[in-house]
Formats: structure tokens, sequence, C-alpha cells
């Protein structure tokens, strides 16, 4: 492969905070409230390091071994758990967050799946550069010499252990080795250059991460399905609408979750992408939606299984 990839290769689009459907999105992520709040005060600090020393100023001068020690960690968030859980809903909001938290710009470049590469050699490596390249180049049009921000990128990258798996795994070929060598490179590289710029990484199997990329993480965010109170807080407000009382709410919560020799519950997305609708298009178009047909629908549909993880 011998000319750089386009932009439109490397990234999926590009998408430019605040954003009032980005806000939306990130509202509607109920049951979240811990991981949305520690992210973008994670990112906020990556991408935004006045920040964090106009709070010590004010609220612990002196502390300035503590604050080197935050600022000194990785840009990199790893965001790890089962499928349908919500890390990729979060990873592709999260910018909002920030962007109003930290009162900036932030721009979210998701790195395209076609970056895998077709299988030439070198070109995965290569693609994988260019998306560090183009992320660093981005990032330090934003860095000011006060600290103080101008905006801030991130990179989030989806299925990040299709491109970062561990070096240890002994079918890997070593044009796979050298791929997650670039990313760690890129890594540092931010890091050293102390720019505004984080890396998001999404993935189902933690496990099959690179060690050296693990150790890199500033923080591991875990995700995992919705328990009783969450599903209680996704299905409230929508099925209040439709005129369901509390008590048969309850039913459909119930219903959603671990039930007999069945040990996992509904995702947040079979909640949200599969239940709900199906629910809808089941009266559709001739009929009310009653409570009873809807815990009928709800005790026919099969959750997504979890995902199980192989370790090579």
């Amino acid at each position: 492969m011998n000319t750089s990839p386009s932009i439109d290769e490397l990234f999926e689009k590009r998408i430019s905070y605040p954003d009032f459907e980005a806000q939306e999105r990130l509202g509607q992520l109920v049951g979240l409230d811990e991981q949305i709040s520690r992210l973008s005060k994670i990112i906020g600090l990556l991408v935004n390091s006045k920040g964090l020393e106009n709070w010590a100023n004010k609220y612990h001068q002196g502390a300035n071994q503590v604050i080197s020690m935050i600022l000194r960690r990785p840009p990199l968030i790893v965001l790890a758990g089962d499928v349908g859980s919500g890390k990729s809903e979060l990873a592709e909001t999260i910018g909002d967050a920030v962007a109003r938290l930290e009162d900036i710009d932030v721009s979210l470049l998701p790195l395209s799946l076609s970056s895998r590469g077709q299988g030439r050699v070198g070109e995965m490596t290569q693609l994988i550069s260019a998306a560090f390249e183009y992320t660093v180049s981005e990032a330090q049009k934003l860095k000011s010499s006060s600290g103080a921000s101008r905006g801030g990128i991130i990179l989030l990258i989806d299925e990040a252990d299709a491109l970062a798996q561990s070096r240890e795994a002994a079918q890997m070929h070593h044009e796979d080795r050298a791929g997650v060598n670039a990313f760690i490179r890129g890594i540092d590289r931010i890091a050293n250059g102390k720019l505004p710029a984080a890396v998001i990484m999404c993935t189902n199997r933690i496990n099959a991460l690179d060690p050296a990329i693990k150790r890199r993480a500033a923080d591991i965010l875990t995700f995992s399905r919705p328990n009783e109170i969450q599903r209680s807080a996704v299905l409230n407000s929508p099925l209040n609408q439709l005129g369901f009382t509390q008590d048969q709410i309850n039913l459909l919560v119930k219903v959603t979750g671990p039930i007999g020799e069945r040990k996992y519950g509904f995702t947040f997305s079979d909640l949200t992408q599969r239940l709900i609708p199906a629910i809808v298009l089941d009266a559709y178009p001739h009929q009310a939606i009653t409570s009873k047909r809807a815990l009928e629908v709800a005790q026919m549909m099969e959750p997504t299984p979890p995902f199980q993880e192989q370790i090579v």
C-alpha cells in the first residue's frame, strides 16, 4: 500500500460536540449514571488539564504532586462488558457531556472497521499509524501555551479486541503484532505530547486485549446487564406513557430478568431496541396495547445470549 489512506477511509464520520442529538441519546442511557459521570470526568481531565488545575487552586492549593500524578495518566479509557450493555452508545455520545462540562468544543473520530485492512502486508499497521497521526495533528491545533485547551479530540475504537489483541496469543500473525505495536506508539505519542486528546476502546473481550494496552488505560469501566432497578428505570417512562400501572410494569421488569433456567436477563438494547418496539408492533395498527399482551410478548422473547469469551 503506497498511498496514505484518506480521512474517509480512516474514520466512519466526524462528530462535533456539543450536539443536541447526542445530548438526547446520552440522556436515554438510564441506569448508567455512574459510568457517564466517571467517563466524562476522566476525558474532561485528559482533554483539558487546566480544569483540574483550576479546581486544585480553589480547593487544594499546593497539591501539585497529586495533580501531576493524575495528569500523567495515559490518555486511554477501556469500556468493557457484555453485548448490548450500552458501551458503544456511551462512547459515541459522551463527547457532548465533556464539551458541556469543560465548556470547549470536542470532536469524535470513530475509527472505521475498514481499518482492519484487507490482509495485505503492512496495511493494518499503516492504517492505525495514520489514524493516530491525524488525531495528533488535530489535537496539536487545539493545544495552547496557557494550558487551557481550545478544544478536544476523542478517538473511538469499537470492537477494539480485533485491532489490539494480545501479542501473547500463539496464533497471532506478525502483522497483527506490528499493528498492536503501532497502537501502543500512538497512545504514548499523545501522552508524551500532553495533547488534548483521549482514546476510548470498546470491547466484549477484555481478556483478549494486549496486556501492555490494558496497563496504559487510565481506567477500565465495566458494563453488565441491567439489574432490576436499572430495568425498572428503562421501562418505567415508556410504559407509563402507554397507561401501564406500576404493578404491571413491575411484572415486565421481573420477566425481563434472570428467570427459571435462564441465568441472564435482557440487555439494555434488548429492552429499548427489541422489547418496546415488539410490544408496539404487536398491537399496531388495529388495537391498543394491553399489559397482558405486552407480558406475553416479553415472555416469548429470548434475550441476547451473553458473549462467551474464549481465552486462547
